[in-house]
């Protein structure tokens, strides 16, 4: 998820969780184009424009800044066990999308997430699925907070000659865009609109600029990327970019229950990721190589990375275009998944307090943990894979095991077989983070 959770546009319901509608001003961008898409794609299944808003916004939940440290997570195992990975992520993600759909569908079309699982498993698991939402947003709060400040240190040495501590910049990043959250849903929605479309295409502008300036051998098999603690290693990172399920029983209740409708938006719009994760995998990995990677992670991965791909353009407009890329990464993550936290902390409290009150209980935590570990962009984006899999693999399992033995309806195939396969799967991303 991380993840931008509140791309590109998204409400909040009564109990502070995110309400996903559909992002219609970047969808004016490309009308005919995502009409074409629908055609080519599904013939008369998806010419709607519900479909395309609720595919878009799937995608938009999932791309976050996460995707800046992928190629650095994934250096020790190379491209192409990353892409294997990255597919069986990508099937593990879908298969509980559809476990959340059919728990939702049993407990009453729309119902919010935290209801749903109140109605299934109780006291117990509402408060294990609050406890996982608020140690997810708190962990992608602190990431991002580590990683815009590194950036943040990165334009203040290149542009006004000044080297920032790691506190002060983390500080300037909070104490600027921190306060967009204060000023609620509206704010950020329009800023988020623009800043999604420039992020896809900035990408899309990059990966057509270094792809071509890949190296075959660059993306070749090695002996060493067979060592399973290294695919272990690159688990949690990658589990964690494709995260779209908060926005489930909100896009079931738009999409009217429709369940041919509620998958082709989960396959378009969790492939889309995996599309743009694969391509910026190429546009990194294939110019700079595994083993350039591995000497980047070391200190400030990310700052690193940034400087490297700018120095291999050659060209100063396009090192702009990388930095301009990293920046707008962080700052749609940054603002939806703050906004998210803020306004989900409001109501747990109440409204006892005030913005100020409510916006340091915010950002306090999250901000003690980034100025403790500055070079931690990583780190706890790979922690937030223990939340997150709680939230989008045991819990779905857990629900759709008990709602079954109750009634009937809506079963996704697999049985119990696959859910144990995804429940094996969650405890090794859980392990893999933890060893």
């Amino acid at each position: 998820m991380p993840l931008g959770l509140i791309e590109p546009t998204q409400r909040r319901d009564s109990i502070g969780e995110v309400v996903c509608v559909p992002a219609q001003s970047f969808l004016s961008f490309f009308p005919d184009c995502c009409r074409f898409i629908s055609y080519t794609f599904c013939g008369n299944t998806i010419l709607n424009s519900k479909l395309i808003g609720a595919t878009l916004i799937v995608a938009g939940t999932s791309i976050g800044a996460g995707m800046l440290a992928l190629p650095i997570a994934v250096a020790n195992i190379g491209f192409w066990p990353a892409m294997i990975l990255m597919a069986l992520i990508w099937s593990l993600s879908g298969y509980t999308a559809l476990l959340l759909t059919e728990a939702n569908l049993r407990t009453g079309k729309g119902l919010n997430f935290h209801k749903m699982v109140g109605n299934i498993l109780g006291p117990v698991g509402q408060v294990l699925c609050s406890a996982s939402f608020l140690a997810l947003l708190y962990a992608l709060t602190a990431a991002y907070l580590t990683g815009g400040a590194s950036l943040i240190g990165v334009k203040a040495q290149a542009l006004l000659d000044i080297k920032l501590e790691s506190t002060t910049s983390t500080l300037i990043f909070a104490c600027t865009l921190g306060l967009v959250a204060a000023f609620g849903v509206k704010y950020v929605d329009l800023l988020t609109r623009g800043l999604f479309t420039l992020k896809m295409v900035a990408l899309m502008i990059l990966v057509a600029l270094l792809v071509p300036k890949t190296e075959v051998a660059n993306l070749q098999f090695a002996l060493s990327y067979f060592d399973g603690s290294l695919w272990m290693a690159a688990l949690p990172l990658i589990f964690t970019s494709f995260g779209f399920h908060v926005c489930i029983p909100p896009l079931v209740k738009y999409l009217d229950g429709d369940l041919k409708q509620i998958r082709m938006a989960f396959l378009l719009g969790s492939g889309l990721p995996l599309l743009c994760y694969s391509l910026w995998l190429l546009a990194v990995m294939g110019p700079l190589g595994a083993e350039q990677l591995k000497l980047l992670a070391q200190g400030d991965g990310l700052a690193n990375l940034v400087g490297a791909m700018t120095e291999l353009t050659g060209s100063g407009r396009i090192g702009t275009l990388v930095t301009l890329f990293a920046d707008l990464a962080l700052v749609t993550s940054f603002v939806g998944v703050t906004l998210s936290l803020y306004e989900y902390l409001k109501e747990l409290r109440g409204g006892e307090v005030g913005r100020v009150g409510n916006w340091l209980v915010t950002f306090a935590p999250p901000l003690v943990l980034a100025l403790a570990m500055p070079k931690g962009f990583i780190a706890v984006l790979g922690f937030a894979a223990i939340p997150l899999a709680v939230l989008i693999v045991f819990l779905p399992v857990a629900m759709a095991l008990k709602s079954r033995e109750a009634s009937q309806g809506y079963q996704v195939a697999g049985g119990k077989g696959a859910m144990a396969l995804a429940t094996v799967a969650g405890g090794l991303i859980v392990i893999a983070q933890l060893l």
